[in-house]
C-alpha cells in the first residue's frame, strides 16, 4: 500500500478530483431527491456533480499539458486550474458555493500543501463562501463548511495531512447531520442538507486521496413526502413559491462594479452568490425577473455563458390553449405598429433613445401565447437583449427562434414570407433569408460637427446610413435620398421599400418612386409611413 503523502502535491490535487468526482456520480441521484433548499428543484446533486467534473477537467489538461516532459505539474498551477475550472463550469446554487470553497482552499494551497496550509485552506474556504452568499443561512452547506475548518484546526499542530483531512471529514459529518436542527425546511422534509452532503463525498474524497482509504459517510435522508420549496433569506418562514427563475452567468468585471452589482441584484430577488476574483465572476441569483439580472451584469461587464432555469412555468400559463405559432416584432414607431399587427404579428414599441429591456420582450412572447415564436429585434443593439429574452422564453417551454434583423426595413421582409402552416425550421430559414437579402439604410440629422466614415459632417446636415456606415454627407433629405439609392441598387435589387418618418410629406415618396422609375425599370416600390421623427426615412432594398 503506497505510504500517504506528507503534504498534499499535484498528483494528490489530482485523485482528489478524479475520486471527488466519482462519489458525487455514486451519490448525485440521492442528493438530488432530499434537495428541498434554498428551492425543491432536485438537481443539487446534478450541479455539485458537473462542477467537479469541470474542476477536474481543468486538472486534467494541466497535467496533459506536462505529458510530453518528464515532471509533473506544480501544485499551484493544479489547484489554481482546479478552482478556476470550478468557477466557469459551477452549476446553481450550491456549485457556485462549492466553486468559491476550491477557490478559497487554492488561494491558500498554491503556496504549500503541509498540514498547516490545508487547515488554513479550510478556513479560507469556509470563510470566503460565507462572504460570497448575500444572506447566508445556518443549517446549508455554509455551516457545514465552517465545521469542517473548525475541526480541522482543533487538530493537533504535530498532525500529519490524514488527520487534518480526517477531522474535517468528521467534522463535516457530524455538522450535515444537525441540519436538519438548524434548518426549518429541513426537519419538515426529514432530510439532511443537499448541498451539505455533498459537500461531505468532496471532503470524504480529500481524506482518501491523502489517507489511502474511502471513508464510510452517512447515508442521506430521502424525504417522506412531496418536495418542498423555501425562502432564502428565512430559513423558518412559512414555504413559498420563491422567485421564478435561476439565473447564473460568467462576468468579467472589475471589483467594484461587482461590488455594486451585489448591491443591485439583492434587490432583485434572493439566493444571491457572486464567487471569483481576479476580473472573472460566477453569479447566481433567483429573481421574477430574468432579464433585469443580466441586464445589470451587462451594467457592470460583460457576462456570458448565461444559463436561465423556470422554477414555476405554470406562474406565466394562462387557461387558453396557446397558438402554435406566432411573430413578435418589435418596431421603431406607432405608424408600423398597425403594418406588423395586420400581418398577425404581436409588436414592442422601441421609443428614440428607449429601446425595450428583455422583460418586455419577454412579456411580448408571452402575450403572443404560442408554442413557437420567431422573435425579430430590427436593431443590430438590440441583439443581446433579443437573446436574453429568448433564452427567458425558453425556460417557460417556449421554442424560440431569433431572427438577427439588424432594421425594420429586413423585419418587414422577414414578416412578409412567414407562413405559419409549414415547418418552424423551414419557416425560420426562409424569413432570416428575406431578412439577409435586404440591404437597410436609412436617413438621419447630424446634431453637431463629428468625424464620420464618410468624411466630416455639420450639424444640421443630412446622413446617409448604410447597413449602419455613414455613406452620405448631404444639404438635403430629397437629395441624400436619392444618392443612398442609387449607390444601393448600383448593387442590385428587385425591390425598394421606403419607410416614411414622422414630419416627412408625402411628397418625397413621390419623388423617390419617380427617380427609381427613372433609372431602375424593373425595380419596384412600396411605400409605408411609420417612421420616427429622428429618422426621416428609412430604405431597404432586396
Amino acid at each position: 500500500m503506497p505510504q500517504p503523502p506528507e503534504a498534499l502535491d499535484a498528483v494528490a490535487v489530482r485523485t482528489w478530483c478524479s475520486l471527488a468526482l466519482e462519489a458525487l456520480g455514486r451519490e448525485r441521484e440521492a442528493i438530488d431527491a432530499i434537495n428541498v433548499f434554498p428551492v425543491a428543484d432536485g438537481d443539487t446533486g446534478t450541479n455539485l456533480y458537473l462542477t467537479v467534473e469541470s474542476a477536474a477537467a481543468a486538472v486534467e489538461a494541466v497535467f496533459a499539458a506536462h505529458e510530453t516532459g518528464t515532471t509533473v505539474p506544480v501544485l499551484a498551477d493544479v489547484v489554481r486550474a482546479m478552482a478556476h475550472g470550478a468557477l466557469i463550469g459551477a452549476r446553481g446554487n450550491s456549485g457556485t458555493i462549492l466553486a468559491q470553497l476550491l477557490r478559497g482552499m487554492a488561494g491558500v494551497l498554491a503556496a504549500s500543501g503541509d498540514p498547516d496550509h490545508l487547515r488554513r485552506a479550510l478556513a479560507e474556504a469556509a470563510s470566503s463562501a460565507r462572504l460570497a452568499v448575500a444572506r447566508p443561512v445556518e443549517g446549508t452547506v455554509l455551516t457545514v463548511a465552517s465545521a469542517a475548518a473548525e475541526a480541522a484546526g482543533a487538530t493537533e499542530p504535530a498532525a500529519d495531512l490524514t488527520a487534518v483531512a480526517d477531522a474535517a471529514y468528521a467534522g463535516a459529518c457530524t455538522a450535515l447531520a444537525h441540519t436538519p436542527e438548524r434548518l426549518a425546511a429541513l426537519g419538515r422534509a426529514g432530510v439532511v442538507d443537499a448541498g451539505g452532503q455533498g459537500l461531505v463525498a468532496v471532503l470524504g474524497a480529500l481524506l482518501e486521496a491523502v489517507g489511502g482509504r474511502a471513508p464510510a459517510g452517512p447515508v442521506p435522508a430521502v424525504p417522506a413526502g412531496p418536495p418542498l420549496t423555501g425562502a432564502c433569506a428565512e430559513a423558518d418562514a412559512p414555504v413559498s413559491g420563491g422567485p421564478a427563475f435561476e439565473v447564473i452567468y460568467l462576468l468579467e468585471a472589475a471589483d467594484d462594479a461587482v461590488g455594486r452589482l451585489r448591491t443591485r441584484l439583492d434587490a432583485l430577488g434572493d439566493c444571491l452568490v457572486v464567487v471569483g476574483g481576479d476580473g472573472l465572476w460566477n453569479v447566481h441569483v433567483h429573481v421574477d425577473d430574468a432579464g433585469a439580472a443580466v441586464e445589470a451584469g451587462v451594467e457592470a461587464g460583460h457576462p456570458h455563458r448565461i444559463r436561465i432555469t423556470h422554477f414555476a412555468a405554470d406562474r406565466v400559463r394562462t387557461h387558453r390553449e396557446p397558438a402554435q405559432r406566432a411573430v413578435v416584432v418589435v418596431v421603431p414607431g406607432d405608424g408600423l405598429l398597425g403594418l406588423c399587427a395586420e400581418a398577425g404579428a404581436t409588436t414592442v414599441l422601441a421609443r428614440p433613445g428607449e429601446p425595450p429591456a428583455s422583460g418586455e420582450l419577454v412579456d411580448a412572447i408571452r402575450r403572443a401565447h404560442a408554442r413557437e415564436v420567431v422573435l425579430l429585434p430590427n436593431d443590430a443593439g438590440l441583439r443581446h437583449t433579443a437573446a436574453v429574452a429568448a433564452e427567458q422564453a425558453r425556460a417557460e417551454g417556449v421554442r424560440v427562434a431569433l431572427v438577427p434583423t439588424r432594421a425594420a426595413v429586413q423585419g418587414i421582409a422577414a414578416l412578409a414570407v412567414h407562413e405559419p402552416g409549414r415547418g418552424f425550421d423551414e419557416d425560420v430559414v426562409a424569413m432570416t433569408a428575406a431578412a439577409g437579402a435586404t440591404r437597410y439604410a436609412e436617413l438621419a440629422v447630424a446634431e453637431r460637427q463629428s468625424w464620420t466614415t464618410a468624411g466630416i459632417c455639420q450639424a444640421g446636415d443630412v446622413l446617409g446610413l448604410i447597413d449602419g456606415d455613414v455613406a452620405v454627407i448631404g444639404d438635403d433629405v430629397t437629395g441624400t435620398a436619392r444618392t443612398v439609392l442609387d449607390r444601393m441598387l448600383s448593387a442590385g435589387g428587385e425591390l425598394v421599400t421606403l419607410v416614411l418618418g414622422e414630419e416627412v410629406p408625402d411628397t418625397l415618396a413621390e419623388t423617390l418612386e419617380e427617380h427609381v422609375r427613372g433609372g431602375h425599370l424593373a425595380v419596384d416600390t412600396v411605400v409605408y409611413r411609420g417612421g420616427t421623427r429622428t429618422a426621416p426615412l428609412l430604405i431597404g432594398v432586396e
